[in-house]
């Protein structure tokens, strides 16, 4: 449990935020130390507040805050710098990174290493390269700090290592197992789950397997119900 006290420049990031009253914010934030954490930022949408300009998405702040709710009250935001802002499809893509941790991540359950990794795939995006190397391995990492640690280099009926000229269907519960037949179910090569191990995606059927892959993975552990992000981003392919 994490402690209640007033807390002082904590590094963080924005998810969401929502209008709230005349001139205040709920935002929910993804801090290093606490978690996802729910806070007011009272009076940041007034013209003279000093929040202004400073509360935005995928850029790295030093939030401080008091409170012992579940509704925190920001008291201070310093932005830190660092990170280049994001456009395009880069920006689509980290809307996509913060539904996730919306979505899947409970409030005020710390994870030090999956905050680093979502800093780490926000500065990747930035360049406007192929997103797909930070984004699947950011899905890896959530998933493992979510205790769904994916199994890649093993067979999980058989116990042996993974063939990468074989076929194997992918169990969210279980991991890979081989395919002999030319049945209906989903296939992914053993070349690409050797390549996901080693957050390799150079290959053009490495990207595509495993982005249908992390999808069929993502949407078990969302049960099923579809994001925003998703949606959008299909739209806006289609105008």
């Amino acid at each position: 449990m994490v402690e209640r006290t007033r807390q002082e420049s904590r590094e963080a990031f924005i998810l969401h935020g929502y209008s709230y009253r005349e001139t205040s914010l709920l935002l929910e934030v993804f801090t290093r130390a606490f978690g996802r954490v729910s806070m007011v930022a009272r009076g940041a949408r007034s013209p003279r507040s000093p929040l202004r300009g400073v509360l935005l998405a995928f850029q790295p702040l030093a939030l401080s805050w008091f409170g012992k709710g579940e509704l925190r009250t920001l008291a201070r935001a310093e932005w830190v710098g660092g990170q280049p802002l994001l456009h395009g499809e880069a920006l689509m893509c980290g809307f996509y990174l913060n539904e996730l941790l919306l979505r899947l991540l409970p409030r005020e359950d710390p994870h030090d290493a999956l905050f680093s990794r979502y800093r780490e795939a926000l500065r990747e995006l930035a360049p406007h390269g192929g997103s797909a190397p930070a984004l699947r391995s950011f899905e890896r990492a959530l998933l493992k700090e979510l205790g769904y640690a994916m199994t890649l280099e093993r067979d999980s009926a058989s116990g042996r290592a993974i063939d990468p000229a074989k076929s194997y269907t992918y169990d969210p519960e279980r991991g890979p197992i081989e395919v002999k037949d030319t049945g209906p179910e989903p296939r992914v090569s053993g070349r690409t789950l050797l390549d996901m191990a080693r957050d390799d995606y150079g290959d053009p059927q490495t990207q595509q397997q495993a982005k249908a892959l992390m999808r069929t993975l993502i949407n078990h552990r969302l049960e099923y119900q579809p994001l925003k992000s998703r949606q959008i981003f299909r739209d806006l392919l289609a105008l």
